[in-house]
């Protein structure tokens, strides 16, 4: 049985790799406005439709291959970020961030033939410290386009480490994917030895 992870997220796809499993990778094509829009439930229930979203678009013309599907939000204050749009979105994230609580949420899931077979999401809370203006600035300049394609403008491996005070939630959430469960999961259905 095929292992297909419907992103092209190189973090997801190094994570994957690293542990060992043998995938192939393949964009799911999902319109992730469309999926929020007129969402009303909490983040992990958005961060899981829009995983099963992705899983699904791909299992389809899959057959019978396990498809992983995954995705994360950051919300502070009660509200939701999407990736910035731009550098100066990025410094205006930064800013409304700044000396707050930042709530990332991941989600994963498998899909096989069509239908969801499994899911998980989990939350972590990331304190982000006050950042001045010249941070912003500096940290930008050194790590832009790299935080472009990070929902919560961070790379966790990277610089954006600096931006908090504590963090606390599993490692492998605030990546994007919640790894040790998947895995588990994935031990479950056969495709890693128990």
């Amino acid at each position: 049985m095929t292992l297909i992870l419907a992103s092209t997220s190189p973090i997801r796809g190094t994570l994957i790799a690293n542990a060992g499993v043998a995938y192939a990778a393949q964009a799911p094509g999902v319109d992730e406005a469309a999926v929020k829009a007129g969402f009303a439930g909490d983040d992990a229930a958005l961060a899981t439709r829009l995983a099963e979203a992705k899983a699904l678009a791909v299992s389809g013309m899959q057959g019978d291959a396990l498809v992983i599907g995954s995705d994360s939000l950051v919300s502070v204050e009660g509200r939701r970020f999407d990736k910035p749009a731009g550098r100066e979105s990025a410094a205006e994230h930064l800013r409304f961030f700044s000396g707050k609580t930042m709530r990332l949420t991941s989600a994963v899931v498998l899909a096989q033939g069509g239908e969801i077979v499994w899911r998980h999401a989990s939350e972590a809370r990331l304190q982000v410290r006050p950042l001045s203006e010249a941070f912003i600035e500096d940290y930008l300049e050194a790590d832009w386009p790299e935080v472009s394609y990070c929902v919560g403008v961070f790379r966790l491996e990277g610089p954006g480490i600096q931006l908090f005070e504590t963090i606390e939630g599993d490692h492998f959430t605030i990546l994007g994917l919640p790894l040790l469960p998947l895995l588990g999961a994935l031990r479950e259905r056969g495709k890693l030895p128990s």
